[in-house]
């Protein structure tokens, strides 16, 4: 068995080139350090190190073994670590965030099965309709529907919300329901989000690809159930995620109906927003709960064209 500490000495000796630097990096007496490296050279049998002037050169075994070392030393911290893990306890108090049109889907109930998992957990939970600032939200978690906001967080993808074009049957009734995209232009039409505005690519297996560029909305939300209301009141057709609809649908059945069925729109990336690194034992423990509790429909999600 090696020990760690010779390693650790005769691994930062050969990055350095010299014992006195190597040393002075390791915070010990340059006698503690060139003992080290003896007893390491007798416990292997062989030299690892010449001295050539005012410079410590390795020999082959050196550099064979010091391969070894790192990967020793490597193996030693991530089980140090994996014990740190053990030893913290999933308690204390997490911030979680999640996107407005999730506040009242799986998500919550998600987070109470956890907090009954873990009684030392407790979570503030907010709900948002803008992606995080650059150098916010760090130690938090986000659940985010949409694309990298690119914050300097990591944005980890769970699944695709594929999207479709709804609209009230009582204003399809009285303005007719298109049976193309390019009758959508005499369609009133519901863009409160802002999505569209660059334009809108519908594609079809047979038909192909078909570009729509709606009228700007005068009227601007930030909220997904703000862009439901306005399309169950009847003014146009407007996008809706289909399981948004869908679950709207089976709780209020007869308010809005999909158009187009067999045309694609873009889907939407829905993932998780959290720091870089190695995370907290309660942001690791919390991070797979959400993972593992995703529905089941939503594992099968994969991304279309944009």
């Amino acid at each position: 068995m090696h020990d760690l500490l010779e390693l650790e000495g005769f691994t930062a000796v050969m990055a350095c080139g010299s014992l006195t630097e190597a040393a002075r990096q390791l915070d010990m007496p340059k006698s503690t350090l060139s003992r080290r490296l003896s007893q390491l050279e007798e416990r292997l049998g062989q030299p690892l190190l010449n001295r050539q002037g005012n410079r410590l050169q390795a020999t082959e075994a050196g550099l064979l073994f010091e391969q070894y070392s790192r990967q020793i030393l490597r193996l030693a911290e991530q089980s140090r670590q994996a014990m740190d893990d053990l030893r913290e306890e999933v308690s204390g108090e997490l911030v979680v965030r999640v996107h407005s049109s999730c506040c009242r889907s799986w998500f919550p109930r998600a987070l109470e099965s956890f907090l009954a998992a873990y009684p030392g957990m407790r979570i503030s939970l907010h709900t948002e309709t803008r992606p995080p600032r650059p150098g916010e939200g760090q130690g938090e978690i986000w659940l985010w529907v949409g694309k990298d906001p690119e914050c300097g967080l990591r944005h980890e993808v769970l699944s695709y919300w594929q999207c479709g074009l709804y609209a009230n049957p009582g204003y399809t009734c009285v303005r007719g329901q298109p049976g193309h995209p390019r009758e959508l232009p005499a369609h009133a039409w519901v863009d409160w989000l802002g999505e569209a505005g660059e334009g809108l690519v519908l594609r079809h297996e047979s038909e192909g690809e078909y570009v729509f560029q709606p009228p700007p909305s005068r009227l601007m939300v930030d909220n997904l159930v703000l862009q439901m209301d306005a399309i169950t009141r009847g003014q146009g057709i407007g996008i809706l995620p289909v399981q948004f609809a869908e679950g709207y649908m089976a709780a209020h059945p007869g308010n809005i109906m999909r158009c187009l069925p067999e045309w694609r729109l873009p889907s939407r990336p829905v993932g998780l927003l959290y720091s870089f690194g190695r995370q907290p034992r309660k942001v690791g423990a919390l991070l797979s709960h959400i993972r593992k509790s995703i529905p089941e429909e939503w594992r099968y999600q994969e991304e279309q064209a944009c």
